[in-house]
This record gives C-alpha cells, structure tokens and sequence, in this order.
C-alpha cells in the first residue's frame, strides 16, 4: 500500500506522530480502510447528469482519480486541487476541453449556508464536475452537516446544497506529486483502459 507524505522533508510517519490526536485516529481509521479496501469511492454517491462519455467511463474516472489522491496520508478530503489537477489532464486526454478551477465553495443546509472554503473542481463547456466531496466529513475543518456528493452535469443543475464561486483567472497551484507520481499512474490506466480509442471518445 502506496503511503505518500503530505510534507515534502518528512515521512508519512513522522508527519502523523507531530499530528494532533483527532487526526491520528482520523489516519487509523483511513489505513484500516484501504487495508480491507473499503475506501469511499465518488461513484457510490454521485450525482450524474452528464451527457459526456458513458455513465460507466464517468464512474470509473472519477474512482480511478480518487484512488490515486487517497495515497495521501490524510485521505482525499483536503485533495481537491490534485484531484481536480489530475482530472483536467484525464479529460484533456480523452480530448474534452476541460479546465480546472479554483474558488470558493459555499454549502447549505435547509437554505443555510454552513461553511464556505477554497475548493477546486472542473468544468468542461456547459458541465461542471466537483468529484471529490464525498469524504469531506473526515477534513476536522469541515464541520459534520456538510454532507454533499459528487456532481457531474449541466452548471445550471448544480445541487442546491453547495454554490460554487470561480476565481477567474486564477491558475491552479502545481503539485509536485501530481506531475511525478499520479499523472504519470493515471496516464498508464487511461492507456489501460482505452488504448487507440481515446481518439473515439471525445
């Protein structure tokens, strides 16, 4: 089981060790997880209104994105600019013009808002993807109402639940994971799975 250490000078192990008792059990319960293979996955809980690929190819995209992100020590839930990062690139390869984006997210319950961060996602034309929100409940950031699942479909059919803000014009920050580890893995299984027919897709 691949472990990849959030901090560029220090172990995964270490990091954990210096790292408050909430997130140690928080991590504990994530490796145990992996362990039995029993990690969230964005396809379990996702809304799909898309009208882009196949319903199969979106799920197994988006699982196949979320599996490299999660070999983060803390999980995938403060993973979204990589997760976005590596989705973009996925599209692009499959010759979708996609683009990923940074900007708030802003999340309602029954019409009120509960918490607003910096989020990252994709948009692709009309559609939007925020694919990796099904595991924010175990961010301690993120208080425990926050309870949204992943969306991909039309922007003008965004749940209610989140409203999503776009910082124009601001470019996602580059993530040396990203580039050395994930995109180079993602790559590999997109070649995997479609070969000579990525030319098809789009």
């Amino acid at each position: 089981m691949r472990e990849i250490s959030p901090a560029k000078n220090a172990s995964a192990d270490y990091v954990l060790k210096i790292a408050p008792p909430k997130v140690q059990q928080i991590v504990s319960q994530i490796r145990d997880q992996k362990k039995k293979g029993t990690r969230p996955r964005p396809s379990n809980s996702l809304v799909d209104r898309s009208t882009l690929l196949t319903p199969i190819q979106r799920r197994r995209i988006l699982d196949a994105v979320a599996g490299l992100v999660d070999e983060n020590l803390f999980g995938r839930s403060e993973m979204c600019t990589q997760f976005a990062d590596l989705l973009q690139r996925a599209l692009e390869r499959l010759n979708l013009p996609a683009r990923s984006v940074i900007g708030t997210a802003i999340y309602y319950k029954n019409r009120q808002e509960i918490f607003r961060w910096k989020h990252a996602w994709v948009r692709i034309d009309d559609e939007l993807v925020d694919g990796n929100v099904d595991s924010l409940f175990e961010n301690p950031m993120v208080p425990q109402e926050v309870n949204v699942a992943p969306y991909w479909g039309p922007t003008a059919d965004v749940p209610p639940d989140r409203f999503l803000r776009e910082d124009r014009g601001k470019p996602l920050p580059s993530d040396e994971d990203v580039d050395n580890i994930w995109w180079p893995d993602l790559c590999a299984w997109l070649d995997n799975e479609y070969g000579e027919r990525v030319a098809d897709i789009g």
